[in-house]
C-alpha cells in the first residue's frame, strides 16, 4: 500500500464537496462477486456456451432455460455484503462530499451500503419484470423459481432488469451519469480497466479539477490522471476518513 498516495487521496477528498465515483467490477470482487475478465472471472468458466453468448438478448429469447441456469448460478449473488469501498462511499455522500455513484455493477451493493444517488449503467439483479405484463418481481422470487421464472399474474417469462449483450444502455441513466460527471469537481474511478464501452467513454465528459484512478491493474487513461493508486479499492477506502 502506497500510503503517500493514500494521503494525497485524503487531501483531495477533504478539499471537495462535488465528487463523483465511477466504479466497475473490481469494486465488488472484494465482496466475493466474480468479475468477467480476471483469471477467475466468468469468462474463464466452462459452460456449454461462452458466458458472453449466454447473457445476450438473443440467447435469452431463444433459450431462457439455459440462460437462467447460468444466471442463477453465477450472477444472481444475493448473500454478498458491501465492503469498505461501498460503505465509505455511502459515508462520503452522507457527509455532503459525494454527489453520485455511477456503476457498471448490477449487484445492488452500493444501495445496500446506504448510497442514495446511484446510477446503474448496466441495470440491477434486484429488479425483474414480466416480459408480457410488466409486473415487478424481486431477486428472491427469481432465485427461488424452478427453471424459468414466470409471472404469477399472466404466466409470462420474467426478465432481469440487466443490460444484456446486444441491448442498449438506458438513455435516462446514461444522460444523468454524463451530467453528474461533467459537473463534478473530482472524479474517482475505481475497480475498472476502462475497456467496456460505451461506459468507459464517460470519462471523456469530465473536465473538473482532479481525476483519480484506483485499480489493481493498469488502465488506458493513467497519463491523464492526477493520481493513480494500484491497490485494492476496499483497502484504499478503508484508510480514508470522512
Amino acid at each position: 500500500m502506497d500510503l503517500e498516495k493514500v494521503q494525497k487521496l485524503q487531501e483531495i477528498v477533504d478539499g471537495s464537496s462535488n465528487i463523483v465515483f465511477f466504479g466497475g467490477a473490481g469494486v465488488s470482487t472484494e465482496s466475493g462477486i466474480p468479475d468477467f475478465r480476471s483469471q477467475d472471472g466468468l469468462y474463464h468458466m466452462k459452460y456449454k456456451y461462452p458466458p458472453e453468448t449466454i447473457i445476450s438478448h438473443s440467447f435469452f429469447q431463444a433459450n431462457p432455460e439455459e440462460f437462467y441456469r447460468f444466471y442463477k448460478d453465477k450472477m444472481l449473488v444475493l448473500d454478498a455484503q458491501p465492503n469498505a469501498a461501498h460503505k465509505k462511499l455511502a459515508k462520503m455522500e452522507q457527509a455532503g462530499k459525494l454527489r453520485a455513484v455511477v456503476t457498471q455493477n448490477i449487484d445492488g451493493l452500493h444501495q445496500k451500503a446506504g448510497s442514495q444517488n446511484v446510477y446503474e449503467l448496466h441495470g440491477s439483479i434486484m429488479r425483474n419484470y414480466c416480459t408480457r405484463c410488466g409486473a415487478f418481481y424481486d431477486a428472491e422470487y427469481v432465485k427461488n423459481a424452478d427453471g424459468i421464472p414466470r409471472c404469477s399474474k399472466c404466466g409470462g417469462i420474467i426478465k432481469p432488469d440487466v443490460v444484456l449483450y446486444e441491448e442498449g444502455l438506458d438513455e435516462r441513466i446514461l444522460t444523468a451519469s454524463i451530467r453528474a460527471i461533467s459537473e463534478a469537481d473530482v472524479l474517482i474511478i475505481g475497480g475498472t480497466s476502462l475497456v467496456v464501452y460505451p461506459a468507459a467513454g464517460l470519462i471523456d465528459y469530465f473536465s473538473g479539477r482532479c481525476l483519480v484512478l484506483i485499480n489493481k491493474g493498469a488502465t488506458g487513461r493513467e497519463t491523464r490522471a492526477d493520481l493513480v493508486i494500484r491497490d485494492p479499492i476496499g483497502e484504499v477506502f478503508s484508510r480514508i476518513t470522512v
